[in-house]
Parts: C-alpha cells; sequence; structure tokens
C-alpha cells in the first residue's frame, strides 16, 4: 500500500472514519492524542494510541505537545516510514463521497493566473460570498482580474473542498448559518506566485513534499494547518510544483464548535496571513532543498514572532523523523 489517509481523533470511531477505513486503494492511520478512549478500535485502521506514541522511536514524540491537532504528524511519520507515496489529510467529521478521488499530480488542467498574489478559490465554486478560512479578510470584496488556460502542470498538493459546512471563518460562520454545497466544475491549478489557503480536511500531498506537512505547535488550534499552507506554498512553488483545488469530494457533519472561542483562536489568520508569505518568500532559495526552505521559511517566522522558539526544535525533530 502506499496511498495512506491520516487522521486525528479524540472521538469513538465516527461515521467518517469507517467509510475512510473501507476506502480500497488506501490505509487509513489515526493518531490519538490523550483525550481518545483507550480502547479505541476500527476494522482496517492502523490506530496509533497515546501509550504507543510515547513508545516510538521517533524524534518528534520527544518534543511535540499533548491535545493538540498536530499530534496528526505522528500518523504521517508512520506512513512515510511505511513507505507512502501519496498522503491524503482529513478529519473524523469528513464523510466522503461515493466517487471521493483526486486527480493525477501530472497533466493538462485549468492554470489560473491573476494580478493580485491572493484568489479567493472559492469563488470558482459558487455565487455565493464566501471565503476558505485563512483568506485575508481586506480582500474578500476586492475585485481581481484572472485569466485560466489549460496547460501542462505538475501539481504538488490537491485541495478538494468540502459540501454542506465547509472550511471557512468563524466570521463567516457567525453571520451566515446555512449549509449550502459548492457546484461542480473541472480541477483547477494555481500559477506561481498566485495564492489560496488551503487546510487538512481533503487534502492530497506527493512524496516529493512530504517535508510540508508539518503542522506547527505553538500556534492555535484553527491557525496550525492554515499556517502550514500558506508556509508551504512558496516552497512547493520554488521546487517546482504548484497548488490545485478540486470541487468538494466530502461532505462536513461538522463536530461541536464554540463559534467565538473559534474567532479567538483565527485571529492571527486575520491579521498575519500576507506578512507570512513575505516573511516565507523572502528566506527560500530555489537552489535549496525542501526541508532547509522549510526550516529558513520557519526560522524567519520566529524572527518576525508568527511562531515562537519553540517551533525550531519541534520543527527539527519533525526533519530528522521523517
Amino acid at each position: 500500500m502506499s496511498n495512506y489517509i491520516v487522521i486525528t481523533s479524540i472521538s469513538r470511531p465516527t461515521q467518517a472514519v469507517r467509510e475512510f477505513a473501507a476506502l480500497c486503494g488506501y490505509h487509513l492511520v489515526v493518531a490519538g492524542d490523550q483525550k481518545t478512549p483507550a480502547d479505541w478500535e476500527c476494522e482496517n485502521v492502523t490506530f496509533i494510541s497515546a501509550a504507543q506514541q510515547q513508545a516510538l522511536a521517533y524524534p518528534l514524540t520527544k518534543t511535540l505537545p499533548w491535545n493538540h491537532y498536530c499530534r496528526k504528524m505522528i500518523g504521517y511519520i508512520y506512513a512515510i516510514r511505511a513507505g507512502a507515496t501519496v498522503i491524503v489529510d482529513t478529519d473524523d467529521d469528513n464523510l466522503p463521497y461515493e466517487n471521493w478521488t483526486f486527480p493525477t499530480f501530472s497533466g493538462d488542467f485549468d492554470v489560473l493566473q491573476s494580478n493580485a498574489s491572493f484568489f479567493n478559490i472559492y469563488s470558482l465554486y459558487t455565487k455565493r460570498k464566501v471565503w476558505p478560512r485563512g483568506y485575508p479578510l481586506e480582500l474578500i470584496c476586492s475585485e481581481v482580474s484572472v485569466q485560466i488556460d489549460k496547460s501542462s502542470t505538475t501539481v504538488g498538493v490537491w485541495q478538494g473542498l468540502a459540501d454542506d459546512d465547509p472550511d471557512v471563518d468563524a466570521i463567516y460562520r457567525l453571520v451566515f448559518s446555512e449549509l449550502f454545497k459548492f457546484e461542480k466544475r473541472a480541477p483547477v491549478v494555481l500559477s506561481p506566485g498566485v495564492y489560496c489557503p488551503y487546510n487538512s480536511q481533503n487534502t492530497a500531498t506527493r512524496k516529493e513534499l512530504f517535508a510540508l506537512l508539518y503542522l506547527p505547535a505553538t500556534v492555535t488550534f484553527r491557525f496550525t494547518d492554515i499556517l502550514r499552507g500558506i508556509v508551504a506554498q512558496p516552497i512547493m512553488n520554488a521546487a517546482g510544483f504548484s497548488l490545485g483545488f478540486t470541487e468538494a469530494t466530502v461532505y462536513q457533519e461538522r463536530n461541536e464548535h464554540n463559534l467565538l472561542a473559534d474567532f479567538v483562536s483565527e485571529i492571527p489568520c486575520y491579521t498575519q496571513i500576507q506578512d507570512v508569505i513575505n516573511f516565507v518568500s523572502s528566506a527560500i532559495s530555489r537552489r535549496a532543498s525542501v526541508g532547509d526552505n522549510l526550516y529558513n521559511a520557519y526560522i524567519s517566522l520566529e524572527k518576525n514572532k508568527i511562531v515562537t522558539t519553540d517551533e525550531l526544535s519541534i520543527l527539527e525533530s519533525w526533519l530528522q523523523s521523517i
């Protein structure tokens, strides 16, 4: 098996977990946390309990905090060491549609070019005024010029959308509460230098970019996967890969959230995203490896107080582990 799905969960096996576990051609790995039931069990799943994680020889287990979404990285390391060539991120409240899949990583796709550095990908899949979590708030009402042409390209990460309760920020959810479905359309790939936040809810990453799966551990729960995706984009572009988006292939039955707490957790998403792009872009080089660029990016983020000093030691142990 070379295709792996990775989830972290503190709940008993959900319907989403059971459905992903039943998919042909993929193996599901679930990383637990201290709140996960000790007797967690599901057929066709490799479950790594908190106790098992403490016994692993991964350098990351010595530095990674508990009770944080970043425990998911233990699942990534397991998949990488098992020989994964593709790792798919999802959560235990995203259920796959019957035709759940991702496009190939190389081929002819619709490639989007823009006169702006950020583009709201949701605008191609719905006429609603809606934006992904992490999209700069000051740009929501901005008009941007785009051109989409079919072109041969190499994708590093595919982000699939989610129907019903998609990945939007707390501001959107506090104002608009109704569920909706995205329209169907062909996949779209962003040209280098055009950015859009992507998350860890329905996302496929190819082997060459596994280092970029790193989830920063010293930031808030609602910021960690968004920061990861923003950091990753300049680095994958420098390595010759692009970010692609596909129509919704899962639907979310969202776990219970406190929206005001989500809002507080998301404040860095609203205030730091454009700075992060600038810091990372200035710190990386086309001549450096993906791992070296990732480390240099976080040195810059620590210097500019986006992450704390502890982040660098955790990142070092991640790179050693993979």
